[in-house]
């Protein structure tokens, strides 16, 4: 494992370097781009996100004459990797926040002056911050957020007579019912209770247990406010939560069974009416909507862990700046158009294309504050989504936190498959992990 990382980090090294000699040499030249007023812009799109982005470019190319190539791409990272050996990137990358460290460490991003970015006091603090870097610059512009919400079956909980759960215990006791008392009536053991993608893979452990570990007063890196990070992942909050989690698995019904080798890929358990609780970001939303009906899909606060805690685990995606382009005026352009209420509104309505193709919202949470999500929407539901982002920790942007996220999912995944497991030996294991990891990318104090 320390082979293949010293590896990537001297390809990554390499690669910098390269680009850093690229933008040396476009920097000297016009930053409007001399006569070319286009773009090309990338985002991690399949077509139903596509065709949300396209009615806000042709916005922006009708407002500003600036036209955009715009390249919906499905394997970004992959073709990002090649367009950078050819120190040939794109002008402007749309893609997750979480992103932002590992493009930062191969050079892919320039920095951004916040102060020079119309708009940019209206988008709060502490989105803003979370584009920083460890040496304190900003190499994104937010563009959307989002954060877990909890969905449930409202029509099987009012059939069951249960309340909306209010806290973990609350919600066990749901899954279970869901599982035991037949809450779609046809006589048949055939519902579940959690919807959950607990594969390793790609870290989707993680991914699925950071809001309940953030909710019992856990964590994972905490930063030291130097561009350094310690591990915190190894405590007795987490251990409580890790407890929990695995009583889900290990109880019949509450968890769809199979879901330890799950990836979200693999789970239309809750659109195909046979299971009750999906821990999901805000976009299935219009997507359960559409398998079961609006009025059976039920968006609560999230019920609260050890101590009240309802904190969930926030994403995003972030308008990020290629550092091979010289284009850099029209690049500042499209970011303030994009934070303003017109690009935001525009990428959070369902419309249907001339091919036919259903839009699917690429703003979720809107990061321009003066922007109501449920009067732009007519549903109130996605109030409780913003509420949810209001009261959300992120996994660490500033830092290539992919090798962390998979030390976590693969330990997660085998404390949650075995009913038996050691949980603090577990836990030890990801610390050490995780101290081994901040050394590897000089994150240690």
């Amino acid at each position: 494992m320390l082979k293949t990382r010293t590896i990537r980090s001297g390809l990554a090294l390499a690669i910098t370097v390269a680009l850093v000699g690229t933008l040396a040499a476009c920097s000297s030249g016009d930053s409007s781009g001399g006569d070319d007023k286009s773009l090309e812009v990338w985002t991690r799109s399949g077509p139903e996100a596509a065709a949300s982005y396209q009615p806000v470019f042709d916005a922006f190319t009708k407002k500003t004459g600036i036209k955009i190539d715009y390249k919906p791409i499905l394997e970004f990272d992959t073709q990002l990797q090649a367009r950078a050996g050819q120190k040939d990137l794109p002008d402007v990358l749309i893609n997750d926040a979480g992103s932002l460290g590992n493009y930062v460490s191969q050079g892919f991003l320039l920095p951004i002056d916040k102060s020079s970015i119309e708009g940019s006091d209206q988008i709060a603090d502490k989105t803003w911050d979370e584009n920083r870097g460890t040496d304190g610059k900003y190499y994104g512009v937010p563009w959307s957020r989002q954060a877990a919400v909890t969905i449930i079956r409202k029509d099987w909980r009012e059939k069951l007579g249960l309340p909306v759960p209010k806290t973990w215990d609350d919600l066990s006791a749901l899954g279970e019912a869901f599982a035991t008392q037949d809450p779609d009536g046809d006589g048949v053991a055939d519902t579940y209770g959690m919807v959950v993608a607990g594969s390793a893979q790609s870290g989707y452990a993680l991914r699925w247990a950071a809001s309940y570990l953030f909710q019992a007063g856990g964590g994972l890196l905490k930063y030291n406010g130097d561009g350094t990070y310690k591990s915190v992942v190894n405590s007795p909050e987490a251990a409580t939560a890790v407890e929990w989690m695995r009583k889900q698995f290990c109880t019949p019904g509450v968890v769809v069974p199979g879901s330890i080798n799950l990836t979200t890929a693999d789970t239309p358990f809750f659109g195909q009416g046979t299971a009750g609780i999906s821990l999901t970001g805000p976009y299935n939303i219009s997507t359960f909507e559409a398998n079961v009906g609006a009025d059976n899909v039920e968006v609560i606060p999230m019920p609260a862990g050890p101590g009240g805690g309802v904190t969930s685990l926030a994403e995003g995606e972030n308008i990020y700046f290629g550092a091979s382009s010289k284009k850099t005026d029209l690049q500042k352009q499209l970011a303030e158009f994009l934070i303003t209420p017109e690009a935001q509104e525009l990428a959070m309505k369902v419309t249907t294309n001339e091919a036919g193709v259903v839009s699917q919202p690429v703003v979720r949470i809107p990061v321009n504050k003066t922007v109501d999500v449920a009067a732009v929407t007519g549903d109130p539901r996605w109030t409780v989504a913003a509420d949810a982002y209001n009261d959300s920790e992120n996994f660490p942007y500033a830092i290539d936190f992919l090798p962390f996220r998979q030390i976590a999912a693969d330990e997660l995944n085998a404390m949650l498959s075995d009913c038996n497991s050691d949980i603090p030996a577990g836990l030890k294991k990801i610390d050490d992990g995780f101290v081994a990891e901040l050394k590897n990318q000089n994150l240690s104090q």
